[in-house]
C-alpha cells in the first residue's frame, strides 16, 4: 500500500494515505525531505515550503490561503491555512468530453414500474402527505394503523429490549438488568408478509411546516411535495390538509401540473375542517387509501433501459479520503450511466464552492453556466445575509479526518459528478428533465438535500461516507458507500458498498465504479433492499430559507 497520494500534478500538498511519522522520509519526484510533523492518515502535507499569503493548491485548484509559514514536509491544518478560492466568470474554453466505453451495458435493463407520463420507478410506494403540521397527529394514526395492519412495520426489536428490562425489574431480578449489559445482540424477527406483493410501501412524510412561515417557504414546500408526487418510485397519493394553512392543496396541484401536465397517479385529498370528525375524515382516508393500494398493486415490474435511471450523487461525513476513493468511483458511475442516456443529479451547492469555474466549463451552454453562477451567488449572498459564510461549511469530524477548509472539501465532493458536460442548473426544489448531469441547488445538509434530490425526481440515490451517516429517503433507494475499510468493518449494518478498497490497492476507482453500477441494476429491479430500507430510514426535512412569522 502506497503511502501517501498526489492528486493532480500542480498540487503543492499531499495526501496521507496511512499514519506518517515525524521525521520520516518522503520521496517526492526522486528528490526526499523529511515530514516536519507528525502527518495522521488522511491529513496533508507541504511539498514546498510556503509563506502566509501563498496558495494551497489541491485536485488542481485553490483550496486554501496560507496564514503562518509551513515548512517543507509541515502538516495543513486550521491554525495555518484558511479557506480560500478562485474567482470564476463566464465560459472560458469550449469542453469535449470523452465519454467511457459502456458497451457492456448498452443491452442491459432493469426490470421496473413503468409510469404513463415514461418514467420508470424501482420502487412502488404510495406517499401519504400532510399540507400542514396541524395534521401530522392524524398522519401519526394513519400510520400506525396501516403499516401494522397491512405488514410494512419493522419489527419491534427496541419494544422487545425494553420489555425484557421491565419483566426483570418488576421480579426483583436485578442480577438480569447489570448482565444484559452484556448480552449479545438478538436477530431481528422477520417482518410480517405484506398484504399487497406488488407494493413496497407506504411512506409518510411528516414536516413541521406549511403555515407560520414565510409565503415562499410555503410555496417551496408545495413545489417539494410536488416533486414528490411526481417521483417515479411513488404510484399513488393521499393528502391530509387543515384546510386554512399556507400551504394550500391548490398550490400542490399547480406545482404538480408544472412538472407533468399529464399527471394521473391516483391523488386523493381529504381536508379536514370540512369534515364532521376526526374519525369520519380518517377513517375514510384509510378506506380510499386501501381501495387505491389494491388498484396500484396491479401493476408488475417490467423491463426498462438504464437510460430511465435518475440518480442522485451526495456525501456526508465526509473524511479525507472520500475525494480520492469513494467519490471518484461514484464519478465514474456516473459518467457510465449518463453515457447510457441516464440522469445525474448532484446536490450541495456550499460543496461546490472553488469548482464553480469548472463547473461553468463543462456547461453545455451559456445559460446553463450563468445559471449555475447566478444560483451560487444567491446562495452565498444569503449565508453573507445571516451572518454566515460557504468557508464555515466543514463539521468539526470533517476537519478532524483531514478537510480542514470548505474548499478541499468541496473540490473533493466534486467529483461525484464524474467528468461529464453539465446540462442542467435547477433552483430548489425543481424537476430534473434534462438526461446528463444536473447541479441542484441544495444545502450541504445531509436530509435537506436528500429530500431535495428525491424532489428532482431520483429514484436512487448514492451517499458516500468516511464517517459513517445514518440517514435514508422515504420513496429514494439510498446506497450507502464507504470511502475507507474501516467505516465498513466498523458499521456494516449501513455501509452497503466498500470503496476503501481504492485506498488499500485492490481495486482502482474504475472497478468500484462498475461495481456500483452492477449494484444499482440489481437494486433497481428489486432483488433487495438497501441497508437504509432495511433499517426503515426514511428522513425527510424541507429546507427552509425564510425567517418565521
Amino acid at each position: 500500500m502506497k503511502k501517501y497520494l498526489q492528486i493532480h500534478p500542480a498540487d503543492n500538498i499531499l495526501v496521507a494515505l496511512t499514519d506518517l511519522n515525524k521525521g520520516e522520509e518522503i520521496d517526492y519526484k526522486s528528490e526526499p525531505f523529511p515530514l516536519m510533523n507528525n502527518i495522521p492518515q488522511k491529513h496533508k502535507f507541504s511539498v514546498e515550503k510556503l509563506e502566509p499569503g501563498d496558495n494551497i493548491k489541491m485536485y488542481g485548484v485553490i483550496v486554501g490561503k496560507v496564514m503562518k509559514p509551513i515548512d517543507k514536509g509541515g502538516l495543513i491544518s486550521t491554525e495555518n491555512v484558511k479557506h480560500a478560492t478562485s474567482e470564476y466568470h463566464g465560459r472560458t474554453k469550449e469542453f469535449h468530453w470523452h465519454a467511457p466505453d459502456v458497451s457492456r451495458w448498452k443491452k442491459t435493463t432493469f426490470m421496473g414500474y413503468h409510469r404513463s407520463d415514461g418514467q420508470v420507478g424501482v420502487r412502488n410506494f404510495w406517499l401519504v402527505i400532510p399540507m400542514v403540521f396541524c395534521e401530522n397527529r392524524n398522519m401519526n394514526v394513519m400510520k400506525d394503523a396501516m403499516l401494522k395492519e397491512l405488514g410494512y412495520a419493522r419489527p419491534e426489536v427496541y419494544r422487545d429490549v425494553v420489555k425484557e428490562l421491565v419483566e426483570a425489574y418488576r421480579s426483583g431480578d436485578n442480577d438480569f438488568l447489570i448482565r444484559s449489559l452484556d448480552l449479545p445482540e438478538k436477530e431481528a424477527a422477520e417482518s410480517a408478509r405484506h398484504v399487497f406483493d406488488h407494493v413496497d410501501g407506504i411512506k409518510f412524510l411528516i414536516h413541521e411546516g406549511g403555515c407560520g412561515c414565510t409565503r415562499e417557504d410555503s410555496n417551496n414546500l408545495c413545489a417539494l411535495l410536488a416533486g414528490y408526487c411526481n417521483n417515479p418510485n411513488v404510484a399513488g397519493i393521499t393528502v391530509l390538509s387543515l384546510g386554512c394553512q399556507h400551504a394550500q392543496v391548490s398550490i400542490l396541484q399547480d406545482e404538480i401540473k408544472k412538472r407533468n401536465p399529464s399527471f394521473d397517479k391516483p391523488l386523493l385529498i381529504f381536508e379536514q375542517q370540512k369534515w364532521g370528525s376526526e374519525y369520519k375524515m380518517l377513517s375514510q382516508a384509510m378506506r380510499k387509501t386501501f381501495l387505491g393500494l389494491m388498484e396500484v398493486n396491479k401493476m408488475k415490474r417490467r423491463p426498462a433501459p438504464l437510460s430511465k435511471l435518475t440518480v442522485g450523487v451526495k456525501c456526508g461525513g465526509s473524511d479525507g479520503f472520500s475525494g480520492i476513493s469513494a467519490n471518484p468511483a461514484v464519478g465514474h458511475f456516473s459518467d457510465l450511466l449518463v453515457a447510457l442516456g441516464g440522469k445525474i443529479v448532484l446536490a450541495e451547492f456550499p460543496e461546490l464552492c472553488g469548482v464553480e469555474q469548472e463547473m461553468i466549463d463543462r456547461s453545455v451552454s451559456d445559460e446553463v453556466g450563468e445559471r449555475f453562477s447566478k444560483l451560487m451567488k444567491e446562495y452565498a449572498k444569503r449565508a453573507t445575509a445571516v451572518g454566515s459564510d460557504l468557508s464555515m461549511n466543514p463539521s468539526p469530524g470533517n476537519i478532524r479526518d483531514g478537510l480542514v477548509t470548505d474548499a478541499i472539501k468541496s473540490a473533493g465532493a466534486a467529483r461525484k459528478g464524474g467528468s461529464s458536460p453539465v446540462v442542467g442548473a435547477l433552483g430548489y426544489p425543481e424537476y430534473a428533465t434534462e438526461s446528463g448531469l444536473n447541479l441542484l441547488c441544495t444545502p450541504g445538509n445531509d436530509v435537506e438535500a436528500t429530500t431535495g434530490m428525491a424532489a428532482a425526481g431520483c429514484s436512487v440515490q448514492l451517499f458516500t461516507t468516511g464517517l459513517g451517516t445514518p440517514t435514508g429517503n422515504p420513496v429514494s433507494a439510498m446506497v450507502k458507500i464507504a470511502t475507507n475499510e474501516a467505516l465498513a468493518r466498523r458499521m456494516p449494518d449501513i455501509i452497503d458498498i466498500n470503496a476503501g478498497t481504492i485506498i488499500t490497492g485492490n481495486k482502482t476507482v474504475e472497478e468500484v465504479g462498475e461495481e456500483i453500477m452492477e449494484y444499482v441494476i440489481h437494486l433497481a429491479s428489486g432483488e433487495f433492499d438497501t441497508k437504509a430500507m432495511q433499517l426503515g430510514q426514511d428522513d425527510f426535512i424541507p429546507w427552509k430559507r425564510g425567517i418565521s412569522l
